[in-house]
């Protein structure tokens, strides 16, 4: 169990920064994991403080925050804004560029992982080993006998690739 503070909304200082770090407007609630790391290195300002106005930087975590030219009207001295996610279509690219808002993405950070674990999760479907683990589990296979197992064989049509 993480004893680190989650930096969420209401947990997060409304007061004038206590030193020179600069201010990082934060619009949903930050993973535990982060809280600390962003503490270290930044004013964490909420969007109902005083000072988010004149807040530089925004992190947007995922695409649960559009940000379009009325969330940009908001926050006028925004100088760059970060999003945790790897597409940027949850943002006006465009009105940032014509204010001279810099925007950053995670791009392809975790591209192979995701890549990974969807390859995972198919093999799952396909093989139902989570499925076959419950019926298992709860004791079906006494009454019911042995759980059909999923198909062999997956088609990749897009790729021309068949994995057996």
């Amino acid at each position: 169990m993480n004893s680190s503070p989650s930096l969420t909304p209401a947990a997060i200082s409304d007061k004038s920064p206590p030193s020179d770090l600069p201010r990082l407007l934060v619009l949903s609630p930050v993973p535990d994991a982060f809280s600390s790391p962003l503490s270290a290195k930044f004013t964490i300002v909420s969007p109902s403080s005083p000072l988010a106005a004149s807040t530089e930087a925004v992190l947007v975590l995922g695409a649960l925050n559009p940000v379009h030219p009325a969330f940009l009207d908001q926050y006028p001295s925004l100088k760059c804004v970060v999003t945790t996610s790897a597409g940027v279509n949850h943002i006006d690219m465009e009105a940032c560029a014509q204010r001279g808002i810099l925007v950053a993405n995670g791009g392809e950070a975790f591209s192979k992982e995701v890549a990974d674990y969807a390859v995972g999760l198919l093999i799952d479907v396909m093989r139902r080993i989570t499925m076959s683990d419950r019926y298992v589990r709860d004791g079906s296979w006494v009454t019911h006998g042995d759980y059909p197992l999923g198909s062999k064989v997956i088609k990749f049509f897009w790729c021309n690739a068949l994995i057996v």
